[in-house]
């Protein structure tokens, strides 16, 4: 949520950086809301001087036995106890205004992003690894051999609808083994604590962490009012929500492993093969909570756990960062890894990793108190996928098949596979 100080005091640079999201102008229409919620609160107040001026009053009045001026009195404290409860509501009325208004504005992007409109204007920065040379035309992986057993779509659609899937045998013990390795490394290498979550969350924690009330569509709700996370981003940073941390205590690196649920709203028609885009897979996300001054700096390090993984796993990516007219709606600057699909002919989306500022502290109004003395600030947060689940499995079983339909697999994940080290093209795990 942006700071309406921050708007009085730069109506244009605000507008400007709007206009970088592809957006209109929007600060005269905010700062006129916040003037009148200001000038309903001056009103409110100013009858409630004359209210509190009136009733010392009365007394004075009864007790000289001026019963004109006393009754005078009387109705005027009663018209202006009424006068202000009016204006109270109307300055609450407002202040709710603004404060969906602004809640529905996306974050102002960072000076170094790059401008465009979508995805074409996204700016490569890095590769690493060369795709693999095949002598077969190389399957997606929904058609490999070794995973077609392993990959049960017309079961998952029978018992959930489209968009979901069964995994069975190799393939499933496979995706398992991801995660396992994903949070050794993540724990053990890169410092960050593992956490285990809820998936259930109140209204409160999607607000913190934006997905409402603009994208509500895109989550599921259950009807007693819980909301399904679309990713642990919501339950790993709403951790510090109406906090105030101490300085010393952050940064604070936290990692989780969960199942995520997206409806997958506008995505009608997209990826609809496979298990590339699903209202219900699992990922390992990464959080950290730091201080405005170290996120870059933090940003930079939680993309490079996420290069990681890529690396140890054997799989060719591509680093990118997204222009303002597909960066996240939290977000300040978001790093894209893709990884290499041979199945497709192409670079595929895998990882996000966005500094969001102050952006989301504000909505959970999580601060912290400086080493050095003064009033509480807003926290830093930043999350990344680390990774997608079942991406990261589609990205294996791409790049380790075979001309015989079998899978060679990652050396990463053989010692969380009991030694074994290929899936072969019936589909046992030898």
């Amino acid at each position: 949520m942006h700071d309406i100080r921050f708007i009085r005091e730069n109506p244009a640079a605000f507008d400007a950086a709007l206009a970088r999201r592809g957006l209109s102008p929007m600060a005269a229409e905010l700062l006129a809301i916040d003037e009148a919620r200001r000038s309903k609160i001056l009103a409110a107040e100013t009858a409630a001087a004359a209210q509190n001026a009136a009733s010392k009053e009365v007394g004075a009045a009864k007790a000289r036995g001026d019963e004109a001026e006393f009754q005078r009195l009387r109705a005027l404290v009663a018209e202006k106890k009424a006068e202000g409860a009016r204006l109270t509501a109307e300055a609450d009325a407002e202040d709710a205004r603004l404060k969906d208004a602004l809640a529905r504005i996306p974050n102002m992007p960072l000076d170094d992003v790059p401008d465009g409109p979508d995805e074409t204007a996204n700016v490569e920065i890095r590769r690493w690894g060369t795709p693999r040379v095949m002598d077969f035309k190389p399957l997606e992986h929904f058609d490999i051999p070794a995973a077609r057993g392993g990959l049960d779509f017309p079961t998952a659609a029978k018992l959930s609808g489209s968009r979901f899937v069964v995994m069975r045998g190799a393939v499933a013990r496979v995706h398992r083994a991801l995660a396992q390795f994903m949070l050794d490394l993540h724990t053990q290498e890169h410092g960050l604590a593992e956490t285990w979550t809820p998936v259930l969350v109140k209204e409160e924690a999607m607000f913190g962490t934006n997905q409402l009330p603009k994208f509500a569509e895109d989550s599921y709700q259950t009807t007693n009012g819980w909301w399904l996370i679309p990713t642990s981003e919501v339950t790993l940073t709403n951790s510090v929500a109406g906090e105030i941390l101490d300085e010393a205590a952050l940064p604070i690196r936290l990692t989780a492993h969960t199942s995520c649920f997206r409806s997958e709203a506008g995505s009608a028609g997209k990826d609809t093969t496979g298990m590339l885009r699903q209202h219900q897979f699992e990922k390992v996300e990464m959080v950290t909570i730091c201080t405005p001054e170290t996120a870059l700096a933090e940003h930079e390090r939680m993309t490079k756990c996420a290069e990681a993984v890529l690396e140890r796993l054997e799989l060719p990516y591509r680093t990118i960062v997204l222009c303002t007219g597909d960066m996240g709606f939290g977000a300040q600057k978001t790093h894209d890894l893709e990884v290499w699909l041979p199945g497709q002919n192409t670079y595929r989306e895998i990882s996000s990793v966005s500094t969001c500022g102050q952006f989301q502290a504000r909505r959970m109004n999580a601060r912290y108190r400086p080493a050095g003395g003064g009033k509480p600030e807003f926290v830093a947060t930043l999350n990344g996928s680390g990774l997608a689940v079942g991406r990261c499995l589609i990205a294996v079983l791409e790049n380790g098949q075979q001309t015989d339909g079998s899978v060679t697999l990652p050396q990463a994940l053989v010692p969380y596979l009991g030694g074994k080290t290929r899936i072969t093209a019936d589909g046992v795990l030898v």
